[in-house]
Protein backbone atom coordinates (compact mmCIF):
# COMPACT_ATOMS: atom_id res chain seq x y z
CA UNK A 1 0.00 0.00 0.00
CA UNK A 2 1.32 3.23 -0.92
CA UNK A 3 1.86 6.28 1.47
CA UNK A 4 -0.39 9.39 0.54
CA UNK A 5 1.26 13.08 0.77
CA UNK A 6 0.55 13.34 4.80
CA UNK A 7 2.51 10.39 5.98
CA UNK A 8 5.83 10.73 3.99
CA UNK A 9 8.67 11.43 5.73
CA UNK A 10 10.50 15.20 5.44
CA UNK A 11 12.47 14.19 3.14
CA UNK A 12 10.25 13.30 0.73
CA UNK A 13 7.68 15.92 0.58
CA UNK A 14 10.13 18.68 -0.95
CA UNK A 15 12.95 17.14 -2.73
CA UNK A 16 15.73 19.46 -3.33
CA UNK A 17 19.23 19.02 -5.63
CA UNK A 18 21.77 20.48 -4.27
CA UNK A 19 24.72 21.91 -6.30
CA UNK A 20 27.99 23.15 -5.65
CA UNK A 21 29.63 25.87 -7.99
CA UNK A 22 31.69 27.94 -6.07
CA UNK A 23 33.03 30.01 -9.07
CA UNK A 24 31.16 33.65 -10.58
CA UNK A 25 31.29 35.05 -14.16
CA UNK A 26 32.48 38.52 -14.29
CA UNK A 27 32.78 39.10 -17.24
CA UNK A 28 35.36 41.01 -19.16
CA UNK A 29 37.26 40.50 -22.59
CA UNK A 30 41.26 40.63 -23.89
CA UNK A 31 42.53 40.80 -27.56
CA UNK A 32 45.96 40.62 -28.33
CA UNK A 33 47.70 41.21 -31.47
CA UNK A 34 51.36 40.35 -32.25
CA UNK A 35 53.72 42.08 -35.12
CA UNK A 36 57.30 41.77 -36.10
CA UNK A 37 58.85 43.80 -33.57
CA UNK A 38 55.97 44.90 -31.12
CA UNK A 39 52.97 43.34 -29.21
CA UNK A 40 49.68 44.98 -28.31
CA UNK A 41 47.33 43.87 -25.76
CA UNK A 42 43.83 45.15 -24.30
CA UNK A 43 41.29 44.71 -21.82
CA UNK A 44 37.84 46.71 -21.11
CA UNK A 45 36.87 47.95 -18.04
CA UNK A 46 33.96 46.37 -16.69
CA UNK A 47 33.78 44.11 -13.90
CA UNK A 48 30.17 42.94 -13.30
CA UNK A 49 28.13 39.75 -12.55
CA UNK A 50 24.89 39.40 -14.75
CA UNK A 51 23.17 42.89 -14.79
CA UNK A 52 25.06 44.23 -12.03
CA UNK A 53 28.43 46.60 -12.37
CA UNK A 54 31.26 46.45 -9.55
CA UNK A 55 33.57 48.63 -11.31
CA UNK A 56 34.24 50.43 -14.49
CA UNK A 57 38.09 51.12 -13.91
CA UNK A 58 39.45 47.35 -13.92
CA UNK A 59 41.98 46.52 -16.09
CA UNK A 60 42.52 42.93 -16.54
CA UNK A 61 46.16 42.86 -18.25
CA UNK A 62 48.60 42.33 -15.57
CA UNK A 63 52.47 42.80 -16.20
CA UNK A 64 54.74 39.97 -15.60
CA UNK A 65 57.74 40.79 -16.75
CA UNK A 66 59.25 43.97 -18.54
CA UNK A 67 58.51 42.41 -21.97
CA UNK A 68 55.24 39.94 -21.19
CA UNK A 69 51.98 40.38 -20.30
CA UNK A 70 49.64 38.37 -19.05
CA UNK A 71 45.59 38.94 -19.90
CA UNK A 72 42.86 37.72 -17.60
CA UNK A 73 39.15 37.29 -17.40
CA UNK A 74 36.36 35.17 -15.86
CA UNK A 75 35.97 34.54 -12.07
CA UNK A 76 37.92 37.54 -10.42
CA UNK A 77 38.68 35.61 -6.95
CA UNK A 78 40.36 32.76 -9.50
CA UNK A 79 41.86 35.93 -11.26
CA UNK A 80 43.59 37.32 -8.84
CA UNK A 81 44.60 34.01 -6.99
CA UNK A 82 46.22 32.90 -10.09
CA UNK A 83 47.80 36.39 -10.93
CA UNK A 84 49.62 36.13 -7.26
CA UNK A 85 50.80 32.46 -7.56
CA UNK A 86 52.63 33.20 -10.95
CA UNK A 87 53.95 36.52 -9.65
CA UNK A 88 55.72 34.13 -6.68
CA UNK A 89 57.11 32.23 -8.89
CA UNK A 90 58.72 34.70 -11.32
CA UNK A 91 59.62 35.98 -8.36
CA UNK A 92 61.11 33.21 -6.81
CA UNK A 93 63.07 32.35 -10.20
CA UNK A 94 64.79 35.89 -10.42
CA UNK A 95 66.21 35.76 -6.79
CA UNK A 96 67.52 32.00 -7.95
CA UNK A 97 68.84 32.62 -11.03
CA UNK A 98 69.44 36.35 -10.63
CA UNK A 99 67.98 36.96 -14.41
CA UNK A 100 64.19 37.64 -15.85
CA UNK A 101 62.63 34.72 -17.40
CA UNK A 102 61.93 34.70 -20.79
CA UNK A 103 58.57 35.21 -22.29
CA UNK A 104 58.46 31.87 -23.77
CA UNK A 105 59.47 30.19 -20.27
CA UNK A 106 56.91 31.75 -18.70
CA UNK A 107 54.62 30.63 -21.44
CA UNK A 108 54.95 26.96 -20.30
CA UNK A 109 55.29 28.15 -16.61
CA UNK A 110 51.54 29.06 -17.15
CA UNK A 111 50.51 25.99 -18.60
CA UNK A 112 51.91 23.64 -16.08
CA UNK A 113 50.18 25.65 -13.21
CA UNK A 114 46.76 25.45 -15.33
CA UNK A 115 47.50 21.59 -15.90
CA UNK A 116 48.46 21.21 -11.86
CA UNK A 117 44.67 22.67 -11.60
CA UNK A 118 42.77 20.75 -13.80
CA UNK A 119 40.53 18.63 -11.62
CA UNK A 120 39.64 21.55 -10.05
CA UNK A 121 40.63 24.44 -11.96
CA UNK A 122 40.66 28.21 -12.09
CA UNK A 123 37.51 29.41 -13.94
CA UNK A 124 40.10 32.27 -15.89
CA UNK A 125 40.30 32.70 -19.78
CA UNK A 126 43.81 33.70 -20.32
CA UNK A 127 46.01 35.22 -22.90
CA UNK A 128 50.28 35.47 -22.53
CA UNK A 129 52.02 37.80 -24.90
CA UNK A 130 55.41 39.38 -25.30
CA UNK A 131 58.42 40.17 -27.18
CA UNK A 132 60.38 36.81 -27.84
CA UNK A 133 64.49 37.09 -27.20
CA UNK A 134 64.66 37.61 -31.24
CA UNK A 135 62.37 40.92 -30.71
CA UNK A 136 59.22 39.17 -31.95
CA UNK A 137 55.64 39.67 -31.29
CA UNK A 138 54.31 36.24 -29.63
CA UNK A 139 50.88 35.50 -28.36
CA UNK A 140 49.90 32.38 -26.49
CA UNK A 141 46.22 31.22 -25.83
CA UNK A 142 45.07 29.05 -23.08
CA UNK A 143 41.85 27.11 -22.34
CA UNK A 144 41.31 26.74 -18.23
CA UNK A 145 43.32 23.14 -17.74
CA UNK A 146 46.54 24.27 -19.76
CA UNK A 147 46.39 23.28 -23.28
CA UNK A 148 48.28 26.19 -24.75
CA UNK A 149 48.71 27.80 -28.34
CA UNK A 150 50.83 29.86 -30.08
CA UNK A 151 49.46 32.39 -32.39
CA UNK A 152 49.90 35.72 -33.53
CA UNK A 153 46.13 37.14 -31.90
CA UNK A 154 44.16 35.61 -30.46
CA UNK A 155 40.68 37.08 -28.21
CA UNK A 156 39.02 35.66 -25.04
CA UNK A 157 36.34 36.68 -22.61
CA UNK A 158 32.80 36.98 -22.98
CA UNK A 159 33.28 38.90 -26.15
CA UNK A 160 35.29 35.91 -27.74
CA UNK A 161 32.33 35.35 -30.46
CA UNK A 162 32.18 38.79 -31.71
CA UNK A 163 35.85 39.61 -31.89
CA UNK A 164 37.65 36.05 -32.80
CA UNK A 165 35.35 35.92 -35.86
CA UNK A 166 36.83 39.48 -36.84
CA UNK A 167 40.16 39.22 -36.29
CA UNK A 168 40.10 35.74 -38.11
CA UNK A 169 38.78 37.52 -41.29
CA UNK A 170 40.85 40.71 -40.83
CA UNK A 171 44.30 39.78 -40.05
CA UNK A 172 44.28 36.25 -40.75
CA UNK A 173 42.62 35.98 -43.78
CA UNK A 174 40.99 33.06 -43.14
CA UNK A 175 38.25 31.25 -45.51
CA UNK A 176 39.19 33.61 -48.59
CA UNK A 177 40.53 32.82 -52.03
CA UNK A 178 42.48 35.87 -53.40
CA UNK A 179 43.39 37.98 -49.90
CA UNK A 180 46.81 38.32 -48.87
CA UNK A 181 46.78 39.31 -44.66
CA UNK A 182 48.19 42.70 -44.60
CA UNK A 183 51.85 43.68 -42.56
CA UNK A 184 50.58 44.16 -38.92
CA UNK A 185 51.97 47.54 -38.12
CA UNK A 186 51.07 49.49 -34.74
CA UNK A 187 48.48 51.70 -36.39
CA UNK A 188 46.53 48.73 -37.79
CA UNK A 189 46.56 47.00 -34.73
CA UNK A 190 45.27 49.47 -32.18
CA UNK A 191 42.72 49.84 -34.85
CA UNK A 192 41.69 46.34 -34.87
CA UNK A 193 41.18 46.27 -31.39
CA UNK A 194 39.56 49.60 -31.32
CA UNK A 195 36.89 48.82 -33.71
CA UNK A 196 36.82 45.50 -32.32
CA UNK A 197 35.75 46.21 -28.72
CA UNK A 198 33.26 49.18 -30.26
CA UNK A 199 31.43 46.20 -31.62
CA UNK A 200 31.53 44.36 -28.98
CA UNK A 201 30.17 47.04 -26.26
CA UNK A 202 27.27 47.02 -28.45
CA UNK A 203 26.52 43.71 -28.02
CA UNK A 204 27.19 42.53 -24.56
CA UNK A 205 26.77 43.80 -21.79
CA UNK A 206 29.73 42.48 -20.23
CA UNK A 207 32.20 44.14 -22.15
CA UNK A 208 31.96 47.92 -21.67
CA UNK A 209 33.25 51.40 -20.25
CA UNK A 210 36.65 51.68 -21.40
CA UNK A 211 39.70 50.03 -22.83
CA UNK A 212 43.55 50.06 -21.46
CA UNK A 213 45.80 49.43 -24.18
CA UNK A 214 49.42 48.25 -23.87
CA UNK A 215 52.17 47.85 -26.35
CA UNK A 216 55.37 46.63 -25.85
CA UNK A 217 58.46 47.06 -27.97
CA UNK A 218 62.20 46.69 -27.13
CA UNK A 219 62.29 50.08 -26.39
CA UNK A 220 59.96 49.74 -23.76
CA UNK A 221 56.20 49.58 -22.95
CA UNK A 222 53.29 52.21 -23.38
CA UNK A 223 49.76 52.28 -21.87
CA UNK A 224 46.74 54.27 -23.42
CA UNK A 225 43.57 54.70 -21.77
CA UNK A 226 40.14 54.44 -24.70
CA UNK A 227 36.70 55.46 -23.76
CA UNK A 228 34.03 53.26 -24.76
CA UNK A 229 29.84 53.42 -24.04
CA UNK A 230 28.64 53.09 -19.97
CA UNK A 231 25.35 51.89 -20.48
Amino acid sequence: MSLDVQSKPDYMRDPRKHHFFPYADNGGTSVAIAGDDFVMMASDTRLSRGFNIFSREQGKVFELTPKTMMASSGCWADVLTLNKVLQARLTMYAHEHHDVMSTTAVAQLLSTMLYWRRFFPYYVSNILAGLEEDGKGVVYHYDPVGHMEKLTFSATGASVAQIQPLLDNQIGGLNMQGVTPPKMTKELARQLIHDAFVSAAERDINTGDGIILYTVTKEGKTEEMIKLRRD
